[in-house]
């Protein structure tokens, strides 16, 4: 079973010359008119001058989770926070009238990662593309990374002294945690988000809505209601079930009312689908390929099982599902695999297909898809709402994901979402890479130019990296 290929004569010397002044005389009385058509016919090249329009940067502030902290690659690290969708924004806007950008930057390019598999570790390392061998004995690139434990991570979970961090989004923070204190306690206390602790004004006491609150900012980037849903799908739905929209509203009403209450300008992104990311379709659902005296085989060891049959060619994976007949079935056509899933137990230990069933972690099943399209739909009818109510500028990042994925153009390169190669996300398969996070701050910088009827230049990030190959 596979998983987943002229002469003439020369003229007398007195007529030469005569001819030469001739030409000489004609060219001098013909040169004002040849400048006057040069200079009628070389195009305007007059670029606009930065303005901030109807809105004011002196003072930004960014909040929202991973997209906006600089998450990617897996894990949180210096250059990747240095090029964050917020800090690229920062430079544009410092063209404009805005200020420096202060981060809470990690202290290397190492950085931490927040394992989604917690009974393996509780830290990863960023992922880099390197040559690895599979259980199969094939050496192919591969994203590699390694675990950190509690020990080893503790210079990055050290907390950044002062409250004037202006980037106060959180990898993993949903729109609950923006109010909850105790979302500011220690990792070693028992809190298993490591990362508002290191920017807390006051750990355990201090909230991220009433620290953005303290930065009394004249303009916002928000991009909020990813985590209330993506940490529930990521997790293949086995998290916290995502909040309803009312909820969310309700939320989203007090952090942007509060925000905004004295005039602050800025803008809010909506959610992308979650079909747009290499994360949730690089492992088809159907990718047990085999023959028909494999099916078969398979076919008796399941023969008790109504809703699980093999056939020659490709087969949906076996996962545990104690709501039918015999505790399993077939994944089917509109259900999906996370990349977490364990792809080596896959080739060369049938995990899937017998032995072990796939767990529900690993997978969106049919109601968990439902739950996720209709919180993505309802959460963005509500973001456009908040936009309107609060005079932010909507950046229609569901709309964009889509282009990203039929394919984008920057500076002559081609972008879209195929994992790796597509050079737009990084090597998790659901965050950008720096490119990625410059092409969305364009974006953003085109509906904050279109809202508030400024020029603000768009981001050229040459420091920015894609994908890095060894």
């Amino acid at each position: 079973m596979k998983y987943f290929d002229s002469s003439t004569s020369p003229l007398p010397a007195k007529f030469s010359i005569t001819i030469n002044s001739s030409l000489l005389l004609i060219a001098y009385c013909l040169l004002p008119i040849a400048c006057c058509l040069i200079s009628s016919c070389t195009p305007d090249l007059k670029v606009p001058t930065p303005s901030s329009g109807n809105a004011d940067f002196r003072k930004t502030i960014a909040i929202g989770g991973d997209y906006m902290a600089g998450y990617q690659d897996g894990a949180l690290y210096a250059k990747g926070q240095q090029l964050s969708l917020p800090a690229l924004l920062a430079g544009q806007f410092k063209l404009v009238g805005g200020s420096a950008f202060n981060q809470a930057l990690m202290p290397d390019d190492n950085g931490l990662g927040l394992n989604t598999k917690p009974w393996v570790s509780p830290f990863l390392s960023p992922f880099k593309l390197g040559y690895k061998t599979d259980c199969q004995h094939v050496t192919a690139l591969n994203p590699n990374n390694h675990s950190i434990s509690l020990s080893a991570a503790s210079p990055y979970l050290v907390g950044i002294a002062g409250n004037g961090i202006q980037n106060l989004a959180v990898p993993f923070a949903n729109t609950a945690d923006y109010f909850n204190p105790a979302f500011g306690n220690s990792f070693a206390s028992g809190n298993k988000n490591p990362y508002y602790n290191r920017i807390a004004s006051n750990p355990g006491m201090s909230t991220i809505y009433g620290d953005a609150i303290g930065q009394n900012a004249t303009f916002i980037t928000a991009w909020l209601g990813m985590e209330d849903i993506y940490n529930y799908a990521g997790s293949g739905g086995t998290s916290a079930p995502i909040p309803p929209s009312v909820m969310f509203s309700a939320r989203l009403d007090t952090l942007l009312g509060g925000l905004t209450a004295h005039g602050a300008k800025g803008a809010i992104a909506t959610i992308p689908d979650f079909r747009n990311f290499p994360y949730y379709t690089l492992v088809p659902w159907n990718a047990a390929l085999m023959t028909q005296i494999q099916a078969d085989s398979l076919n008796d060891v399941y023969s008790l099982y109504p809703l699980i049959h093999f056939h020659a060619g490709n087969n949906g994976f076996v996962i545990a599902d104690n709501t039918v007949s015999g505790g399993a079935r077939q994944l089917h056509n509109g259900e999906y695999l996370t990349l977490s899933v364990p792809l080596d137990s896959m080739k060369c230990n049938k995990y899937g297909l017998i032995v072990q069933l796939m767990n529900t972690r690993y997978a969106l099943d049919s109601t968990e898809v439902y739950a996720i399209d209709n919180a993505i739909t309802t959460y963005n009818f509500v973001i456009r709402e908040k936009a309107v109510q609060y005079n932010l500028a909507l950046v229609d990042m569901y709309e964009y994901f889509k282009t990203v994925k039929t394919g984008v153009k920057w500076n002559g390169t081609d972008f879209n979402a195929e994992f790796v190669t597509g050079g737009f996300y990084s090597l998790d398969g659901y965050h950008p890479n720096q490119k990625g996070y410059a092409l969305i701050a364009n974006e953003f910088i085109n509906s904050i130019n279109l809202k508030y009827k400024a020029t603000i230049p768009l981001a050229n990030c040459t420091e920015c990296n894609g994908v890095l190959f060894p």
